[in-house]
């Protein structure tokens, strides 16, 4: 195959994950960010990189958000939310940051593969993204040509761009009024 080809199923898989979300807790995270105080988004290796991403866009919308675990992120407190973008759902490291922050009083959300996992159970809520578990000897049905978690990955990111696109939609923003935070040291 051609690398145009891959491109093209790895679109065609994206395409068929959209069909599997559901609308209703897409919603009801939107609107649990747009309740709470402050938001903190964690993810481990890739996901994490996805939770940056997602930050950085929620800042430009004015949400008091945070990447957990960078120098500068404060402490969390009731009314906080807590956004965790995990597979699997069982990854160690989050499973104790999601104890902790319901312990506090705040709210979680898990974003995963597997709304019965560690992280699923523990949470507020889920919201389950389609896709193939990075290990695949659980004989999942899910289909992927790609490697590991790519599929959750990309489907994570994608999920938390539409996230944002629905907040600009409620909060009556553009792209012109996002630039107004946008960094301006570069």
């Amino acid at each position: 195959m051609k690398t145009t080809e891959f491109l093209q199923e790895i679109i065609n898989e994206l395409n068929h994950s959209v069909e599997l979300i559901a609308d209703e807790e897409a919603e009801r995270l939107v609107n649990e960010i747009l309740e709470s105080n402050k938001v903190f988004v964690a993810g481990a290796g890739r996901s994490g990189f996805m939770a940056k991403s997602f930050v950085m866009r929620m800042m430009h919308m004015g949400i008091d958000a945070y990447v957990l675990g960078e120098t500068v992120t404060p402490n969390f407190e009731e009314n906080d939310m807590l956004i965790i973008g995990s597979g699997s759902g069982e990854t160690k490291g989050l499973v104790t940051i999601a104890e902790k922050a319901t312990s506090i009083g705040g709210k979680v959300a898990a974003v995963t593969l597997a709304p019965e996992s560690t992280i699923g159970k523990q949470a507020d809520f889920t919201i389950t993204l389609p896709g193939a578990p990075k290990s695949r000897t659980d004989n999942t049905n899910y289909k992927t040509i790609q490697p590991m978690g790519s599929l959750f990955e990309q489907t994570l990111l994608l999920f938390y761009d539409a996230v944002i696109l629905r907040f600009m939609e409620k909060k009556g923003l553009d792209t012109n009024k996002m630039y107004g935070k946008h960094a301006n040291l570069e």
